[in-house]
């Protein structure tokens, strides 16, 4: 038989096609985690993560209430619609969570990034570099002869985006924050 047919009448269980056709859709989740504001809880929560093989794509942590000892852990997951409810129950288990938000499924909400980039060049390379960080509204935070430090903060797409205009004028180093966010409105979150 000829490597043409073969291709042809290969079946769904081929190499080339290692996704199951029924298999429940990937979906990408932003989840709030209000937790008490204590040693061990953010290597709790990412142990959960770790030793159930689920990703964690994006993580921010900080204390957002002073006088409750609590922080908000943001983190942007993925999996199937299985899965998320998985790491939903728990995190909901773990003790010192006192909350858990999937602001995907909530309804609307605002993500943002803050990143900073090191772009290293000289002449034509830095007058694009200049030019490209004026569209996408990135500042310049740091500069020296050679290079630049660029601010940019928006969706995690517009940052890869601006990354990948910046890896041919000379980008060095990148440091990203993660994804904050919040739920849309004026209300606060539903319990």
């Amino acid at each position: 038989m000829s490597a043409l047919r073969l291709k042809e009448g290969a079946s769904s269980h081929s190499a080339y096609n290692l996704r199951d056709p029924n298999a429940e859709p990937i979906e990408r989740h932003t989840l709030a985690v209000l937790v008490a504001n204590e040693p061990g809880v953010l290597a709790r929560v990412i142990g959960l993560f770790s030793g159930r093989g689920y990703n964690i794509e994006s993580l921010t942590v900080a204390e957002v209430d002073h006088q409750g000892h609590r922080s908000r852990i943001t983190i942007v997951t993925s999996g199937t619609p299985h899965v998320i409810e998985q790491i939903k129950a728990q995190l909901g288990r773990i003790v010192p969570v006192h909350e858990v938000h999937d602001l995907t499924v909530e309804g609307p909400h605002v993500g943002r990034e803050l990143a900073l980039l090191k772009v290293t060049g000289k002449g034509d390379a830095r007058v694009e570099a200049l030019r490209l960080a004026d569209i996408f509204r990135a500042s310049v935070v740091d500069s020296t002869l050679t290079s630049f430090v660029f601010e940019i903060t928006g969706t995690p797409e517009k940052i890869d985006a601006f990354a990948d205009l910046m890896r041919p004028l000379g980008l060095q180093e990148i440091a990203r924050t993660g994804v904050a966010a919040l739920a849309r409105g004026a209300l606060p979150l539903k319990k």
